[in-house]
This record gives C-alpha cells, sequence and structure tokens, in this order.
C-alpha cells in the first residue's frame, strides 16, 4: 500500500507540473482538467495499437437536436454517451480514436501511448454541430472553424473514418 501511495504521489506531482490535475480514475482511463483552462479531457493509462478497441459505449439519453455533449448517430437523433466519462474526448484534426456509432465501440485509429489524450474528429459524427468552435488543436491538418461534416468538402471529408451516417449525409447531397 506504502509503495501505491509513492507512485500515486509522484503521478500526481508530475500532473501538476505539466498543468494538469487528476480527476477520476477508470479501469484504462484517466480524466483530467487544465489548471489554466479548466478543460477536461480523456487520457489512456496503457498502450492501445490501432484496430482495438477501447470500449463499448450506449446511449444514456437520446434527444432530437444536437447539444455539445451528444453524438449523432441519425438526423434527428443525438446521444449522450455512458460510460460518461467518454463525454470527455475531445476534438482533433489529428485524431487517435473514432466513434462507430454502428456497432458502439469506441476504437482506436492511432497507436495511443499510456499518458496520451483521447481525440476524436467531431465531423466524423457531427453533421451540424450545435456550438462551432474555432480549433486550436495544433495538428499540421487542423481545419481551424469545426461546424460539422456539413461545411466540410469531401476531399478532406474521405481523408477521415466517418460514420455510416456521415457518409449516407454526404451521398445525399450530391443527389
Amino acid at each position: 500500500m506504502a509503495l501505491y501511495r509513492a507512485l500515486y504521489g509522484m503521478l500526481t506531482q508530475t500532473l501538476t507540473a505539466v498543468g494538469y490535475t487528476s480527476l477520476a480514475h477508470f479501469s484504462f482511463f484517466e480524466v483530467r482538467e487544465n489548471t489554466s483552462t479548466q478543460q477536461k479531457s480523456l487520457h489512456s493509462n496503457r498502450l492501445f495499437e490501432p484496430g482495438e478497441m477501447l470500449s463499448a459505449f450506449s446511449a444514456k439519453e437520446i434527444f432530437r437536436e444536437p447539444s455539445y455533449l451528444t453524438v449523432q448517430t441519425a438526423m434527428h437523433t443525438h446521444i449522450t454517451l455512458f460510460p460518461e466519462y467518454l463525454q470527455y474526448i475531445n476534438h482533433s484534426c489529428s485524431p487517435n480514436v473514432f466513434f462507430d456509432t454502428n456497432t458502439m465501440q469506441l476504437v482506436c485509429i492511432k497507436k495511443i501511448e499510456p499518458e496520451d489524450e483521447l481525440t476524436f474528429f467531431y465531423p466524423s459524427t457531427e453533421w451540424k454541430m450545435a456550438q462551432p468552435f474555432h480549433c486550436l488543436c495544433g495538428a499540421e491538418n487542423c481545419l481551424h472553424e469545426i461546424q460539422g461534416a456539413y461545411y466540410l468538402p469531401d476531399d478532406i471529408l474521405n481523408q477521415y473514418r466517418l460514420t455510416s451516417f456521415i457518409q449516407q449525409q454526404m451521398q445525399s447531397r450530391h443527389q
């Protein structure tokens, strides 16, 4: 027990030194808060390889309209996620995970090391977002304005893994 407390203390000091506070621990994940911005994020506690399932998920609640906390699964179907800690997966234009809304699995699409933040490409699930925003992900391919897949050309969208709903919407806009 003393060894556990010592290791936890070292981890807490490291997180604080780089500007994070640990808020909650789960089997393979940890919710952290940036001490400067108060933005929460989900981080991995282990290695994940591309194609590996990180977590199954389900709909905690279903809504007809989007919110900043929902994932779109159909034109008028937006779900909040269960387990709830998945809501802390932030956007990146160079994501490492994908919400597969057919299988209801969170899937690794790029190698994830322990400590890495989990990120997904919001337009991979969102046609028109409730709260568009200016992206500051810092990726080389950053799109800067994130509003949903509706606002992006096919050549950009085709660079990403997309839900079947978003793929259907892309096909519909060309008919």
